[in-house]
């Protein structure tokens, strides 16, 4: 906006003549809201994400805001057994399948380390959001 003050280059391009009066910020505000009444940006959106080009950019697991990625709270680093012991087997010797792991600090990731355990919604559950389901 700024620049069509004192550049004619922009002034040509968008239609306006040496002299004519530059948009105020609300037009465009308005304009928002209009198109977002109509409807039109969901079509618009809705055209744009069933194209096979844009599907294969999206992903179930996060999303991006101006470059940030944002996990959800029910990831799958806070899916934790339900019947989770404080230790070991059940004759408290400590011998069980933490026993036979490599220590966390070894591990290339031990966050996402599962060691062959299956997970599902029967044995797993998110201990930060507890209507996470696994698919």
């Amino acid at each position: 906006m700024e620049q069509m003050d004192y550049n004619l280059l922009f002034r040509w391009f968008v239609g306006l003549s040496m002299d004519a009066p530059i948009w105020d910020v609300t037009v465009f505000t308005r304009n928002r809201d209009r198109l977002l009444a109509a409807d039109i940006a969901a079509k618009f959106l809705a055209a744009l994400l069933s194209q096979p080009r844009v599907k294969a950019l999206l992903s179930d697991e996060h999303f991006s805001v101006d470059g940030t990625s944002i996990e959800a709270w029910a990831s799958m680093k806070s899916f934790k057994p339900k019947d989770e012991t404080d230790g070991g087997d059940a004759d408290g010797s400590g011998s069980g399948a933490e026993a036979k792991r490599p220590p966390k600090s070894t591990a290339l990731n031990p966050e996402r380390d599962f060691h062959g355990e299956k997970r599902s919604n029967a044995t797993h559950a998110s201990t930060t959001d507890p209507d996470a389901r696994l698919y």
